[in-house]
């Protein structure tokens, strides 16, 4: 290693090229890399989609999805499934274990589904496959004084434009229902005319066909026979003949049906501000560009206004907005930061050598680019924020080389010996201490849930980052420090730079140094002071001083509020009621504006309705004014303001507000039992239990009453003539929810031909009873006189969690400074086991952000405790002594104190992000703990007295730790302090290791010191009841290398720590 970075230290032309080819490299790499909001990963969900037309949530969980349910029971890879049976559909959605391949799942989901041989007739061949992770890129509304199909035309040209465009594959048009052609026969003619349902029916399916009948095989050509007599709208099927008769009359379609082109019955409408609307929406895949999709549409919309009077084109929301600003500001705060820590380097070291220390960052960053780019990192806000938090890091390792390299020459090592045994005496601890700080943050690629998706791109931004600054303070900065007028013997030193230095001396022989010499005599004082203030912390943190969360609120510029009425609500009754809610919305606008901005700015920007999918249930999407310009008003102030001028709607069966969370609902309970009268009733008791919360709102659940049914029994008379239920209620189905005959091509539209009852003879259940059920043989009888209608509701949706019956209750909470984690575990501890008590059938699985939480909770105990088991084996090899090694993790602990209060300090709680935050102050407390010890080492064996060793090595560490955490505070300082909305969720971490490390930096220079003596005298103590001959201070310490008997207490030590900590893992 030694004639390696001689070798570039006496020809700086080499470390030159490298550092030229990286940037050229880093500034390809960054160009090539993609811009997503969040990072993009691959899906591990398989979708199930089931139709099966004319069936009730019963008919499809009994004969369809339990089926499937039962053969996916043992799939490989199959996390778990769940199951949602509803009116003529179904779907099963199966959630695949990480690390599995998905493509190979899917191939063995799709053998269990066609296995099963025996599905009901009528049941549509099941579609299955792998839903697609999508980001949303951006919407917008096309409106005008028009009628919905002329919307519908200008959306499908709009549609054929944007995917005519590069890198734009995913557009999809809403705001109107699928077009079909309905033939309404009309019973009485029917009668007349003595047609069956049937017969008509299979009329119309056998006419209007296109076939081929074979080829005609000439001696010169060949000749194709074809039928061509297809129709693409009603008017085109009113001559279909029905029926002949001998005489030779026929009986036309239009002689027993009213025909027309409809809108189907499924009420899919969007309003925009009160307009009629059909809405555009562009996704980005995997392997598109949010940023340039967004600059595309937008300039096509501006295009589209300018070309159009009649339709205007209204951007909705546009994903990349939020983006940009979290660009913006984490660039912002990076360069700001970058600019702390090249001016608090320059105040502490000399000018030259702080910029050739702080080169490290841009050289770090373009290697970084370099593979992160390979390895399918994007430019989003998570691998953004890994910059900015290693920022300060990059620099830690060029401080101890460079100032080392430094104390050389001043101690008078000529300036290209000093870079040579300057790098080479502190390199194995500086590339110990990157090891250890990579493995902490590879733990990170291995958290499962939504946390471990969102934050390996975090960590490859990181390692990466770190492994080229290895390579830069190994190579580069030796060999520029080595020629910097830094190491000449006529540098100059201005004012700022000399009073910088001499108030640093000061703190460290004024300040520091008598504050060493009394922890180093009060050994035990200092313990129980370090010891106290942690109690404390952790008595604050369980007491609720310092709150806890699962997840910290993540500020959204959007709301959505959903309504649900009672099943079979007709869609003037839900509409008037989504109106309603919106001029709430306006109101609420006109409040808060005048309360945050004195008018000046309207705090609502766009409310849009959305009708559907069924006629009682609608949403409304409410668009605020973006995060950079609304000030203190939070997204929680205003659904609240909404929520209460709202307020009760009796009819309404769900009634929410709020954003959606990548997480899932703060609060989600899965109750599970096969009895459905104790699952109702206990959904009952917990749904009231949580209303009573105080902290807890839109408590919600997902089963509600469905459609109110008529149910069909035969009667004596009609089992006496021979009927069966099934063809019974196979006419019925056939009139009154319809048959479908045909479906047809129309331009990008599939269009389903039903043949049903015309609307005025089905229309009440008179109808139904008048209803004539005919024999095969020409008879016919009124449905009243063989069968009874008996009139009960049924179920919207039958819910399944890996093929047990489920009932999911949720709930938001009613503002920010709820504790998510303490209402759940109040829920998880005492108020839901008392209810279940009473229904021993019924138990419960906490969803949502507590899965979410348990998941990554979970895979974080285990593999940070290979990750930690790693650190420590590094460490111990670095020292040639476990002692030291199991000393350093000591410290690890104190690290909380700084954690918890600087939460409490800046108001926020302590989530599962500030957990990410501690496992990198973890890496960094390491670093220089490392470093402190090495020069420890070091000092015992040049022949320091151990007493003198201890103090030495505090005041030669006192400035680079210092500067090491100044510069890491100060780089994350500009996040930590940013008021910003879109920084919020960052700010956690940002906190846990910014507090953390200002706490670890004073443990580790009193309180490491203290531990290095006490661990010296257990040392020579137990060496001297082994062997009976007390050894000096001296000759126990690992760095003189001779036996003194004691080494096997500490295998042993550590033998009964791990074997202690693997019980507790396991009965925990």
């Amino acid at each position: 290693m030694q004639r390696f970075v001689n070798y570039f230290i006496k020809f700086p032309v080499a470390a030159n090229l490298i550092m030229v080819g990286l940037f050229v490299l880093g500034i390809a790499g960054l160009f090539n890399m993609k811009s997503t909001f969040f990072p993009e990963v691959p899906s591990r969900i398989i979708s199930i989609q089931l139709v099966y037309p004319g069936s009730s949530p019963e008919e499809m969980e009994e004969g369809v999805v339990k089926r499937i349910e039962e053969n996916l029971k043992g799939v490989t890879g199959v996390e778990r499934y769940t199951s949602v049976s509803s009116e003529n559909s179904g779907s099963i959605t199966v959630e695949v274990l990480k690390g599995f391949n998905t493509d190979d799942v899917l191939v063995d989901v799709r053998n269990a589904v066609d296995q099963i041989s025996s599905f009901p007739v009528g049941l549509e061949p099941p579609v299955v496959y792998i839903q697609e992770n999508l980001g949303f890129a951006i919407s917008f509304a096309l409106s005008g004084d028009v009628n919905l199909k002329t919307l519908k035309r200008y959306g499908r040209q709009v549609e054929e434009d944007l995917r005519q465009m590069e890198g734009i594959s995913k557009v999809s048009l809403s705001g109107f229902p699928e077009e079909e052609i309905e033939i309404a026969f009309r019973e009485k003619d029917l009668r007349a005319y003595g047609l069956t349902f049937q017969q008509a029916t299979l009329a119309v399916r056998a006419a209007n066909i296109e076939i081929t009948g074979g080829t005609i095989k000439g001696e010169d050509e060949e000749l194709l026979v074809r039928a061509r007599n297809k129709e693409y709208y009603a008017e085109g099927l009113r001559d279909i003949i029905v029926k002949t008769t001998p005489e030779g009359s026929v009986v036309r379609l239009y002689e027993i049906a009213d025909l027309s082109d409809r809108w189907a019955d499924s009420p899919n409408r969007s309003y925009l501000n009160g307009e009629p609307s059909v809405v555009v929406t562009v996704q980005n895949t995997l392997e598109e560009d949010m940023i340039s999709i967004t600059d595309k549409v937008q300039e096509y919309v501006r295009d589209f206004n300018e070309k159009n009077d009649i339709i205007e084109a209204t951007v909705i929301r546009d994903g990349s907005d939020v983006l940009r600003q979290r660009i913006d500001l984490l660039m912002e705060n990076g360069l700001l930061g970058f600019g702390i820590v090249l001016v608090l380097l320059a105040m502490f070291l000399h000018w030259r050598l702080a910029f050739w220390v702080a080169i490290a960052i841009p050289i770090s960053f373009a290697g970084m680019f370099v593979v992160a780019g390979a390895l399918g990192v994007t430019i989003n806000v998570i691998s953004l924020f890994g910059m900015i938090l290693v920022i300060g890091i990059l620099v830690d390792d060029g401080i101890v080389i460079g100032e080392n390299i430094y104390q050389q020459y001043e101690a008078g090592v000529p300036r290209l010996k000093a870079a040579l045994e300057g790098t080479l005496q502190v390199l194995p601890a500086v590339f110990a201490a990157i090891v250890t700080t990579v493995l902490a943050f590879s733990s990170f690629l291995f958290i499962d849930g939504r946390l471990g998706d969102f934050f390996s791109q975090m960590a490859i931004v990181v390692i990466f980052s770190l492994i080229f600054s290895l390579i830069e303070g190994a190579v580069i900065l030796p060999t520029h420090v080595a020629h910097s007028k830094a190491l000449s013997p006529d540098r100059d030193t201005n004012k700022v730079q000399q009073a910088f230095e001499q108030a640093m001396n000061w703190m460290r022989h004024k300040l520091y140094g008598p504050t060493l010499k009394f922890v180093m005599y009060n050994k035990f004082f200092t313990i129980a002071v370090l010891v106290g203030l942690l109690v404390i912390t952790g008595g604050a943190i369980g007491g609720g001083i310092i709150s806890t969360t699962f997840f910290p609120i993540i500020e959204r510029d959007d709301i959505t509020i959903q309504l649900q009425m009672p099943a079979g609500t007709r869609e003037h009754i839900t509409l008037d009621k989504l109106q309603m809610i919106e001029d709430a919305a306006w109101r609420a606008n006109d409040s808060l504006s005048q309360h945050y901005f004195n008018g000046d700015k309207q705090a609502i920007e766009r409310v849009e309705v959305n009708l559907g999918p069924t006629t009682y249930q609608g949403n409304i999407s409410v668009n605020i004014l973006d995060g950079e310009n609304r000030d203190s008003l939070t997204a929680r102030a205003v659904t609240n303001t909404i929520r209460q001028i709202v307020g009760d709607i009796p009819t309404a069966e769900v009634l929410t507000f709020g954003a959606a969370s990548a997480f899932g609902k703060p609060i989600s309970i899965s109750l599970i039992g096969e009895d459905y009268t104790q699952l109702k009733a206990a959904t009952e008791e917990v749904k009231a239990a949580m209303q009573g919360l105080s902290e807890l709102a839109d408590v919600v659940d997902n089963n509600q009453e469905g459609l109110r049914e008529v149910n069909i029994q035969l009667t004596e008379k009609g089992k006496y003539l021979g009927l069966k239920l099934q063809d019974v209620v196979g006419q019925v189905r056939s009139g009154f929810f319809g048959s479908e005959v045909q479906r047809l091509q129309r331009g990008q539209d599939e269009v389903r031909v039903w043949v049903r009852y015309d609307r005025e003879d089905r229309d009440n259940i008179n109808k139904l009873k008048d209803m004539r059920i005919r024999f095969e043989d020409g008879r016919e009888f009124p449905l009243s006189e063989i069968a009874t209608l008996e009139l009960k509701r049924g179920v919207i949706n039958i819910n399944h969690i890996d093929g047990k019956r489920e009932v999911k209750i949720e709930a938001d909470v009613s503002n920010n400074d709820v504790s998510v984690s303490d209402v759940t575990a109040s829920l998880q501890d005492e108020i839901i086991p008392e209810i279940l008590s009473g229904y021993s059938s019924v138990s419960a699985i906490y969803e949502g952000q507590n899965r979410e939480q348990q998941k990554s909770a979970k895979s974080i105990q285990t593999v940070f405790s290979i990750v930690l088991s790693l650190m420590f084996f590094v460490i111990a090899l670095t020292f040639r002594s476990v002692g030291q090694a199991l000393l350093v993790f000591l410290l690890i602990p104190f690290g909380f104190i700084g954690v918890g209060w600087g939460h409490w300090l800046m108001g926020l709680p302590i989530s599962l992000f500030s957990a990410l935050g501690i496992i990198a102050l973890i890496g960094i407390l390491v670093n220089d703990a490392l470093v402190f010890v090495s020069t420890y080492n070091t000092m015992i064996e040049e022949g320091r007295s151990h007493m003198d060793a201890v103090y030495e090595t505090g005041l030669s560490r006192f400035r680079p730790i210092v500067l090491t955490t100044v510069t890491t505070f100060a780089g994350l300082a500009p996040l930590l302090f940013e008021k910003s909305l879109q920084a919020q969720f960052l700010i956690p971490m940002a906190i846990a290791v910014s507090f953390g490390l200002l706490v670890i930096t004073a443990v580790i220079l009193v309180l490491l010191p203290v531990l290095l003596i006490i661990m010296n005298r257990f040392k020579v103590y137990a060496s001297y009841a082994w062997n009976g001959v007390k050894p000096s201070y001296e000759a126990v310490e690992p760095a003189v290398r001779r036996e003194t008997g004691y080494e096997f207490l500490w295998y042993v030590l550590v033998t009964v720590v791990v074997v202690v900590g693997a019980l507790s893992f396991m009965l925990g």
